[in-house]
């Protein structure tokens, strides 16, 4: 605990100092609060609407679960799929890779005109950017499943899927991790990106301050967010140790 707190403590302080010159450099005027307001103001901002604050935050939670859960569904589905047939992967899989470049800041608005403004578009939006992670990861764990594990499982001549259900995918799982932790921060762009074109959750409260520009609300819908992707970046990291608690012998995921 105390090596912990060693390690983090530089980090503190130079947030502490940050904060404090950003204080004093708005409040002597050196910088024009409508442009960037003090943290103070922003603080006082936070606790004036904390519950608009908390009704975008949680819808915007609700969006990324969602569209986190579908991604991880159909990502591991889809990579067990390419596993299996290999044909499959060499037709669909490059698709994925391309689809994967295109910005969703391009797709959004295709799909309010697909699903109409709400929370299916942002659903879908938070969806399709998380998605490749996790089936890219997924694949590689398992084609790198241990040659030795192989060969010993294959002692007791069991089928395709048994092997590919009790052993690959158990030796898949670091990866799967690994992917969906990268997924997280990936779901949550993809979230409020849709909630800035399809309305509702942070996304829409930050592009309404914008319009009124109200830059401390901003800065709130900001760190709200910021604070949203940590949590969840730390949950997964925490269901990582819980699932690899014990575990002998763990290959590095990618």
């Amino acid at each position: 605990m105390i090596a912990r707190l060693r390690e983090r403590l530089p980090a503190w302080i130079f947030l502490f100092v940050l904060l404090a010159v950003w204080e004093v450099v708005v409040a002597r005027g050196w910088i024009a609060d409508y442009l960037l307001p003090a943290p103070s103001d922003i603080w006082v901002t936070a606790v004036e609407l904390r519950d608009d604050l908390q009704a975008a935050t949680l819808a915007t939670l609700a969006s990324i679960l969602w569209g986190l859960g579908a991604s991880f569904a159909v990502g591991v589905s889809l990579a067990i799929g390419f596993f299996l047939i290999p044909v499959l992967r060499r037709a669909i899989l490059p698709f994925c890779v391309f689809f994967q470049t295109v910005p969703i800041v391009a797709i959004a608005p295709l799909l309010v005109i697909w699903f109409g403004f709400g929370d299916t578009t942002v659903r879908a939006s938070a969806f399709i950017v998380s998605l490749f992670p996790i089936l890219a990861n997924t694949l590689t764990g398992l084609e790198e499943t241990d040659p030795l594990l192989r060969e010993m499982f294959g002692l007791y001549k069991p089928s395709r899927w048994k092997t590919i259900t009790r052993l690959q995918i158990p030796s898949a799982i670091p990866y799967i991790l690994a992917g969906l932790r990268i997924s997280v921060g990936l779901a949550t762009i993809g979230a409020i990106v849709g909630e800035f074109i399809a309305g509702g959750g942070l996304g829409s409260l930050i592009d309404s301050a914008r319009t009124q520009q109200r830059v401390d609300l901003v800065f709130c819908g900001v760190l709200a967010s910021s604070i949203l992707a940590l949590v969840l970046v730390l949950s997964i990291d925490l269901l990582s140790r819980i699932l690899m608690r014990g575990r002998p012998y763990t290959r590095s995921a990618r």
